[in-house]
């Protein structure tokens, strides 16, 4: 099971599944998803990072952020789009 994210910057940190949950609930928080609808994508997500990484004792954050964004352009696309947004939004 991975344990460990490297960071842009080639720091490392534990990994941790509730920064997961939280990404993707404040992404779906900001495409006006209800609160159910949020709980069931952080917790269908994670668990989908989870088993895509169960062989694995690290991923890079880039890796981890690719793979989130891609379920949620499949399970709830407007969520992607918010994240994109905030992303653009963050970095002007």
């Amino acid at each position: 099971m991975v344990t460990t994210v490297i960071k842009k910057s080639g720091q490392e940190e534990p990994f941790d599944v509730e920064k997961i949950k939280k990404a993707v609930r404040g992404a779906c928080r900001e495409a006006e998803l209800d609160e159910t609808k949020q709980e069931e994508l952080a917790n269908l997500i994670s668990e989908k990072i989870i088993e895509m990484y169960a062989e694995q004792n690290e991923v890079t954050a880039l890796e981890l952020r690719e793979k989130i964004l891609g379920e949620l352009e499949i399970m709830a696309p407007e969520a992607a789009t918010a994240w994109h947004n905030y992303e653009a939004r963050k970095t002007k």
